[in-house]
């Protein structure tokens, strides 16, 4: 092994956001079925060389488990540091890591497991078909991102939120309905958020965060000015910040104290990143709001309950039906 790959092998992963998040900050590696997700949601940042790699491990699991590190270099014409490099970027310590679940991915395979599918539509799609090519997508995208995300950054995360004295939620264009949808229902369970829509309100309301407060951005490129300046702010002023985003890499998580990735399927002319990054990022804020309502139940069912009766009049019925 070249002191190249040796170093490569003993390096940190990766630095941390700003000094704030912990080693264990990457959690665990994902399990064999999460690695094409994985591949899907990090190509777009990748270099061409570790993108090779990526997609080679990911189109042919039972040849590339079958290759030393040296073998896998040589059949993507990179390097052995850059295949290492690969395997850490997917989130395993190392190639033997990578070689198993690659292994895992091929049984996985050979055992019936359908193909992917080509879902692009076409201008002149009957309705049917535009349906059932949303839905497939729509599933791939749900599938992706929780195979993705990292159970251990969900759980830190729903913990900031249910001790949280406020939360502050940042998010433009289709990010904010999200963001506006998380702090909706964080209110219905008696706990104080916001969703700033104004970039300069976000920032003055981040200026008034403190610890034991949190701040979410919610950003599927990481590199929205308008998310990360509020976000810095809270994570300078001490509040725990966590960035939803479909970019790991991304300037966002340079300020975060957790990140939660998330998946999209591939852009099109007529399926916008958009539509597919707001599908997985409701997933993932569903996910959030179920944890903090787990976590405060005592108060949270009814602080529901209060909410719905309130509103019940205007649904012409009085009472739970």
């Amino acid at each position: 092994m070249t002191d190249e790959v040796k170093e490569t092998f003993g390096g940190g992963g990766g630095a941390a956001s700003a000094g704030r998040r912990g080693a264990g900050a990457g959690g665990t590696p994902p399990a064999p079925g999460a690695l094409a997700a994985k591949v899907r949601t990090l190509a777009p940042s990748m270099t061409r060389s570790v993108q090779r790699v990526a997609e080679a491990v990911a189109g042919d699991p039972a040849g590339c488990a079958a290759l030393t590190v040296t073998g896998l270099a040589e059949l993507t014409g990179t390097s052995e540091a850059t295949v290492v490099r690969t395997a850490r970027l997917l989130g395993y310590p190392g190639y033997r890591d990578l070689r198993l679940a690659l292994a895992g991915l091929a049984a996985q395979q050979q055992s019936g497991r359908a193909p992917a599918l080509t879902t692009d539509i076409a201008v002149d799609d009957p309705m049917a078909d535009v349906v059932a090519k949303l839905a497939y997508d729509e599933q791939q995208t749900l599938a992706d991102t929780a195979a993705g995300l990292d159970t251990v950054q969900l759980g830190a995360a729903v913990t900031a939120l249910a001790a949280a004295r406020r939360t502050d939620v940042y998010g433009i264009g289709a990010s904010g309905l999200v963001a506006q949808d998380l702090t909706q229902k964080l209110l219905r369970i008696g706990l104080m958020a916001h969703a700033p829509g104004d970039p300069h309100l976000a920032v003055t309301n981040a200026v008034q965060l403190r610890a034991g407060d949190v701040a979410l951005a919610i950003t599927h490129s990481g590199s929205t000015g308008d998310v990360i300046e509020p976000l810095r702010v809270a994570f300078e002023r001490g509040a725990t910040t966590v960035a939803v985003t479909g970019r790991p890499d991304s300037p966002v998580t340079q300020y975060a104290d957790h990140v939660l990735t998330t998946s999209t399927s591939r852009e099109s002319e007529l399926r916008p990143a958009a539509m597919s990054s707001r599908t997985s990022q409701l997933l993932v804020v569903d996910c959030l709001f179920v944890g903090v309502a787990q976590r405060t139940y005592e108060s949270a069912a009814p602080a529901l309950a209060a909410s719905y009766e309130a509103l019940a009049h205007r649904h012409g019925h009085r009472g739970r039906p």
